[in-house]
């Protein structure tokens, strides 16, 4: 059945492709493909079909099955598609194979990924990560760009053209990495010097997935205007407010948000950014609860703070958007044992979340459901290291002691 779409704001038209292997089962793919869905969102495009295959690997050559590549082939042309967006990383053999029989622009989810960088950085810091990121994916893909070369006349000796402008292509890039690294370290020193400026303050970052409400949470408890969407990425570069909780000042960091299949060019070029994490004294990590797939996005940030070095310290869990969370419920005489889509909020509270040495807390940030219970932990989690890095300032502590 074709879908009907109202085609008056003329959004790029886009497929998007997953893959069921044995290492990513139905339900995975899936929620792959929904995540995949809300990027092309994000970017200002429009998916109007997505295509799933069940394969023990993904083809070497095509990603796909031929007989599936050729079903999206006759979707593409019989819908005028603008794009094919793969939701795995692409080599550049495939992408040699696919274009030719999609005839249309193929992506990867990390080209995606990194398109949406590009469009969301706004610093100088931000915008040389992204580019260094992208030089770097781009460096292996040249080959394919250069094809046309090799088409413009047959026989012997027409290689070299196209061999020549690929080398030259490369020693452009590797340069401009090279500059951008340079650059980068520069940057990375400047900001480096602004973190010891701070002094000794207590610094708390804000950790999470994408899209789980950081944002409004830092302007909720630091009382500013920092941008919020309901995006994917909604916000890039790393934002830090002085907040002050009774007479107890610290630092609160709001960070990019992380995601599953994370770009591996990506990650290296925001270690630097993500030192606001390392070097935090207390992380804050934020999980959308209403979130279907909540569990495995807990894993994913975990993962990734374990990468960053930063796994081992104190944390608090916020589950937030409690106002969205919903479940199944469950008929009275169903005796089958409960699974995780009738779990109420109760019972989850009662599950992990509360049989860990974390503190767990459940909020709405956007309707302020359980703030000041926020802030009374943070104020005690701060406390006992200010206390520990300044024994002797107990007067700063009696305002909120005291209410």
């Amino acid at each position: 059945m074709v879908k009907l779409h109202d085609t008056s704001e003329q959004k790029e038209r886009v497929v998007i492709v997953g893959l069921i292997t044995g290492r990513q089962n139905e339900k995975q793919a899936n929620e792959y493909l929904d995540e995949l869905d809300f990027l092309v969102d994000t970017s200002g495009a429009e998916v109007w079909e997505r295509f799933v295959q069940r394969l023990d690997n993904p083809n070497t050559a095509t990603f796909v099955g031929t007989g599936k590549l050729k079903e999206i082939a006759d979707y593409v042309r019989v819908h005028a598609i603008d794009a094919v967006i793969f939701d795995d990383e692409l080599t550049p053999t495939q992408i040699r194979n696919i274009e030719p029989a999609l005839e249309c622009k193929i992506l990867d989810r990390t080209n995606l990924i990194l398109d949406i960088f590009a469009s969301r950085a706004q610093t100088a810091h931000s915008k040389t990560q992204v580019e260094l990121a992208q030089c770097k994916y781009m460096l292996p893909r040249l080959t394919r760009l250069w094809t046309h070369l090799e088409r413009q006349q047959g026989g012997i000796g027409t290689r070299g053209p196209g061999e020549s402008q690929i080398e030259t292509d490369k020693r452009i890039i590797l340069d401009r990495i090279s500059f951008l690294k340079a650059k980068l370290e520069v940057i990375d020193s400047q900001m480096s010097t602004q973190r010891r400026n701070r002094g000794k303050m207590v610094r708390v970052a804000l950790v999470g997935y994408t899209n789980v409400g950081k944002s409004t949470i830092l302007n909720l408890i630091s009382k500013s205007d920092v941008f919020a969407e309901n995006k994917l990425f909604a916000t890039l570069d790393t934002t830090v407010r002085k907040v002050v909780i009774g007479n107890l000042p610290f630092l609160l960091t709001d960070t990019v948000g992380f995601i599953r299949k994370l770009p591996h060019h990506l990650v290296e070029s925001f270690k630097s950014t993500l030192d606001e994490t390392r070097e935090a004294d207390l992380l804050i990590h934020v999980v959308d609860i209403s979130h279907p797939g909540f569990e495995s996005q807990v894993e994913v940030v975990n993962k990734t703070l374990a990468e960053l070095g930063a796994v081992d310290k104190p944390m608090i869990y916020l589950f937030n958007k409690i106002d969205a969370f919903t479940y199944i419920e469950k008929e009275e005489d169903d005796l089958l044992p409960s699974t995780k889509d009738n779990m109420t909020l109760e019972d989850w509270k009662h599950s992990w979340m509360g049989n860990h040495e974390n503190i767990s807390l459940f909020i709405s940030a956007t309707e302020k459901t359980n703030i000041e219970e926020f802030k009374k932990v943070i104020y005690e989690e701060i406390k006992t290291i200010h206390t520990q890095r300044f024994p002797f300032n107990d007067f700063l502590y009696q305002v909120y002691d005291e209410e």
